[in-house]
């Protein structure tokens, strides 16, 4: 779509109303301070001129993922995904329903949209790319291996951070190669977190499935480890059923599971100080040649000073770092015991631990 084309689609006749977008701004606020907390903390940290596209993409992506919470069967699911592939295609067209995210997405769009006089847009592929690998998990299929774990992370955590990233706006290898890693650790870390509930999924009696099936959500537990590892660890489904915590060798696949994660936010603080030290990260960025990943031919001869000034504009997008660094601290400290109880807490430090790293610039 040209510049001139999108000017017309969000011409501010069509526009939601400034009480409407100050009641989705409130509602999105509100979702993840009660589903997502450390997103909802972690807002400070990204500029105000942005904040409304941070808002509407994490809202937008607890909404996407708790469809299957909250649909009886993967048909449903499907229909409720399929709702949302033409929510953001209108909400970035300037044409949102009356939903309270595809409003503040609209109000997002048309704002990166005259900030940057039509130089830059959200991504309609990278939502459907979200939407498309939260449809493929609706019946909880099991990942084959932990590769396949790392490619949901991709598609759904990493390019979340994307989006983020383009509604700064930032264009830079540099920064999507720090936020892909970034993007991985956070998406391992919140597969680990769910394995409790979906384990052991909560009963929901007839009709209480907030409207949208009017039925009982899924019942059937799963353990979501990736087989290799679980096979490797020589952990059995039907005995994380019957014990729980104690079943064996499922302790030793967490911390194989979350090791990983670990490893990509290693690999992210590593990438940073190579960056400062040499001006270059280390190594190629594997998903460069990705839909949607289109760079500047200047930048690929960036110099050290212009790629640290990039990483230093986006550093707020790279704060979720510190809450997944957090999580898997306490995971360690309990032994990797996923169903210990202290793991559900909300973690209070947070506001301190992520304002320092943010005023040391370290991840």
């Amino acid at each position: 779509m040209q510049p001139s084309q999108l000017l017309v689609s969000i011409a501010p006749a069509r526009s939601p109303s400034q009480d409407e977008v100050a009641r989705a701004r409130a509602y999105c606020a509100n979702l993840l301070k009660t589903y997502d907390t450390p997103s909802h903390v972690l807002q400070t940290f990204i500029p105000s001129s942005s904040r409304d596209a941070y808002l509407a993409i994490r809202a937008f992506n607890v909404d996407v993922a708790r469809v299957a919470d909250t649909t009886s069967s993967p048909t449903i699911g499907m229909m409720r995904m399929q709702f949302w592939r033409d929510t953001v295609t209108k909400s970035l067209a300037g044409t949102p329903p009356k939903e309270p995210v595809a409003i503040l997405l609209a109000k997002a769009a048309e704002d990166l949209h005259r900030r940057t006089e039509g130089r830059s847009k959200f991504s309609k592929v990278w939502f459907h790319r979200i939407i498309n690998t939260r449809e493929q998990t609706l019946g909880n299929p099991p990942y084959p291996d932990l590769a396949a774990l790392e490619t949901y992370a991709e598609n759904t955590y990493s390019t979340s951070l994307y989006l983020t990233l383009s509604a700064l706006p930032q264009t830079s290898v540099t920064t999507d190669h720090i936020a892909s890693h970034i993007g991985k650790a956070m998406g391992i870390a919140a597969v680990l977190r769910g394995i409790p509930f979906i384990a052991f999924p909560p009963q929901q009696p007839i009709g209480t499935s907030g409207g949208i099936t009017g039925g009982a959500g899924q019942q059937q537990g799963a353990v979501l480890l990736p087989l290799d590892v679980m096979a490797s660890s020589g952990v059995k489904e039907e005995e994380v059923f019957r014990l729980g915590a104690e079943a064996p060798g499922l302790r030793d696949a967490v911390f194989t599971v979350a090791t990983r994660a670990n490893d990509h936010l290693i690999t992210a603080r590593e990438m940073l100080a190579k960056l400062r030290s040499d001006g270059d990260v280390g190594h190629e960025f594997e998903h460069a040649g990705d839909a949607e990943h289109n760079y500047f031919p200047e930048q690929s001869g960036a110099g050290k000073e212009s790629k640290i000034a990039e990483v230093e504009r986006a550093f707020g997008v790279f704060m979720p770092s510190v809450a997944t660094q957090s999580w898997l601290d306490r995971l360690q400290a309990v032994d990797f015991d996923l169903f210990d109880q202290r793991l559900r807490k909300v973690d209070w430090k947070l506001p301190w631990k992520a304002y320092w790293a943010f005023s040391r610039r370290q991840l």
